[in-house]
């Protein structure tokens, strides 16, 4: 990657899309603080208090012809410099000084999305269709502060296997 893993953008929102960005939030085992759901059955909860998404994934998505950017889908953390497709259920990331989240699972992708994408196709996003271009999921294991910019370092707990 060229350059170190980080925080790319925070984002929330007040129920729905797109998220906006914040220059700093509040972390806690809920999600980021001031952020809301419009679904809270398919999002939020301490097992989805996080969304992720990649920067370099939405650059690629762009090229496509994609509209999507930053936020646009919905997640709370946009994050660059990572091995996105190498992520998986079990990995911790510490975030700044503070946060320490644990990936718990693949986003399924919502239709809201769907503005986004050429014909309506959000599912390029879906992990079992695209496997390495989902969202995920993440606890919160330490509640904290975080800041645009912050660096993000990676701990796997499983093996790394590339995405079939």
């Amino acid at each position: 990657m060229s350059h170190p893993p980080s925080l790319y953008q925070i984002n929330a929102s007040r129920g729905g899309l797109p998220k906006l960005p914040l220059a700093e939030a509040w972390v806690s085992t809920e999600g980021v603080r001031g952020d809301r759901h419009r679904n809270t059955v398919l999002h939020g909860g301490p097992d989805r208090a996080i969304c992720l998404f990649s920067l370099e994934v939405i650059h690629a998505l762009q090229k496509e012809g994609h509209t999507i950017y930053p936020g646009a889908a919905g997640e709370n953390f946009t994050l660059a410099g990572l091995e996105w497709a190498y992520l998986q259920p079990g990995n911790q990331l510490n975030v700044g000084e503070e946060v320490r989240l644990e990936i718990t699972s693949f986003c399924e992708p919502c239709r809201r999305n769907a503005q986004w994408f050429q014909q309506g196709n959000f599912n390029r996003i879906a992990q079992e269709q695209h496997p390495g271009w989902s969202r995920l999921y993440a606890r919160v294991l330490t509640e904290g502060q975080v800041r645009q910019g912050d660096p993000i370092s990676v701990e796997t707990t499983t093996e790394r296997t590339l995405p079939s």
